[in-house]
């Protein structure tokens, strides 16, 4: 299968020094700020295994940018969108470096019908190969632009590269699946790894078990913090701390008004709730449990995750109301159940006992490292050399997590601080708007 997206470039040369920082060039791959960037990050030779996979049309690779810079000059077309970026991604493991390449090449060829220059690489930095694809706005063969917009994208690149897929025995994203989403949320969703919209069809789902009617539902809603669009054809939401609304319909299929209005006349189900198991780093969903509290007594770093946890929702039983500051971690949740089963694991309660559980680790990485630099001098063939290599995976993912849960855990406090201030804020409100009525009845009361 292959995740496609396509960026348009609107400046044509640098207005800044390129870079070649491996750091800032994968922050600047998605969207290079000009057409000459988007050349030279296309045809960085550390991630096309020193120009194996590179390839072009109507132009050089070496000279692509100067070329593209010609046909717009003998067309008078300098200005507007200068050209495109289109990313083609595949799944982990599904391709070879050559088959990635040759269904790039197919993809440049059939959608531009050798109308623009283009140059095509595969990077193989990162565990899903993927191509770029960097081409000329205007037509080296009638001067004529490519116009890219939302109907281009579906019924030329992505339907193109779905076929590709499906030529060379490749799966494809289902269509429902993957309108309006990023490759990293389709694919977090793929696993069943929660995303920040697994936290809104959470309260979605929590609203419609307490409703009767759409207007009770989205009343519920509101009383969760969100707000709501309504007057236009499709109803959008908007959570606490959000920027942006979301429509329903963005959320699945199973999330828009009609399917909420079907859902909410249905018999109620049995609701079902999370479950971790104390020191596994497991969690699985079960049917309602009266049981909520774990069987000994938790105390420091493990009390700050249970709760955390608890007020997330996750557990068995679950608070009155949940604050979306802290319900909107849920994209972390797989990592707080990790960090919860190894605290307990390890029965580490304090930072002071985390830091005491890394310093020792630390050291015996030092000398594990001395002690494998000394055998690849002297012995490179010493299977030694294997064992220190997995004793230093175990170690390093261990302090890892020991500074991942130190930085997390004070993010977590802050969260749950601010969620109690909130949640006093609103009760504070409540309360004066119930004694001003009762004031006012009162007064009306005298007259």
């Amino acid at each position: 299968m292959a995740y496609t997206s396509i960026l348009p470039v609107h400046r044509l040369d640098r207005s800044i020094e390129y870079i070649k920082d491996e750091k800032k060039t994968r922050k600047r791959s998605e969207a290079a700020g000009s057409l000459e960037e988007a050349v030279d990050y296309a045809m960085n030779r550390e991630k096309t295994e020193l120009a194996v996979y590179e390839d072009s049309i109507g132009c050089t690779c070496d000279s692509a940018f100067a070329d593209m810079v010609a046909t717009k000059k003998r067309f008078h077309k300098l200005g507007g969108v200068q050209g495109y970026h289109l990313i083609q991604s595949f799944a982990e493991g599904e391709v070879t470096p050559e088959l990635a390449h040759l269904i790039g090449q197919e993809l440049a060829e059939e959608l531009l019908k050798g109308r623009f220059e283009a140059v095509i690489t595969t990077h193989l930095n990162t565990s899903h190969y993927h191509n770029h694809v960097v081409f000329n706005s205007v037509s080296m063969i009638d001067g004529r632009k490519y116009h890219s917009n939302a109907k281009s994208y579906y019924e030329e690149v992505r339907k193109i590269s779905d076929g590709l897929c499906l030529k060379y025995g490749l799966s494809v994203i289902p269509e429902n699946d993957s309108k309006g989403k990023s490759y990293a949320q389709w694919q977090a969703e793929k696993d069943g790894r929660p995303t920040w919209r697994t936290a809104i069809r959470m309260d979605i789902r929590e609203a419609v078990q307490e409703s009767f009617t759409w207007r009770q539902f989205l009343t519920e809603m509101e009383h969760k913090g969100y707000v709501w669009k309504l007057n236009q054809k499709y109803p959008a939401l908007k959570a606490p701390g959000m920027e942006r609304f979301v429509r329903l319909k963005s959320l699945g299929t199973n999330y828009t008004e009609d399917k909420i209005r079907e859902w909410i006349l249905k018999p109620k189900e049995t609701k079902h709730t999370w479950s971790i198991r104390p020191g596994s780093g497991e969690w699985s969903q079960k049917q309602g449990s009266k049981s909520a509290a774990p069987k000994r007594k938790l105390t420091g770093l493990q009390a700050l995750y249970y709760s955390y946890l608890y007020q997330m929702g996750v557990l068995k039983k679950r608070p009155p109301r949940i604050s979306f500051l802290v319900r909107e971690d849920i994209r972390r949740l797989d990592k707080r159940v990790e960090q919860m089963g190894f605290l307990q694991k390890h029965g580490i309660t304090t930072r002071e006992q985390l830091s005491g559980f890394r310093s020792p680790r630390e050291e015996q990485v030092v000398s594990l490292l001395k002690e494998r630099r000394r055998l690849y001098r002297i012995q490179p063939d010493s299977p030694r050399i294997g064992e220190i290599t997995d004793q230093l995976k175990k170690l390093r993912r261990e302090i890892k997590m020991s500074i991942q849960i130190e930085a997390h855990s004070r993010e977590m406090e802050e969260r749950m601080r601010q969620a109690e201030q909130q949640d006093t804020q609103k009760k504070n409100q409540i309360s004066g708007r119930k004694t001003g009525v009762r004031n006012e009845r009162e007064g009306n009361g005298t007259k």
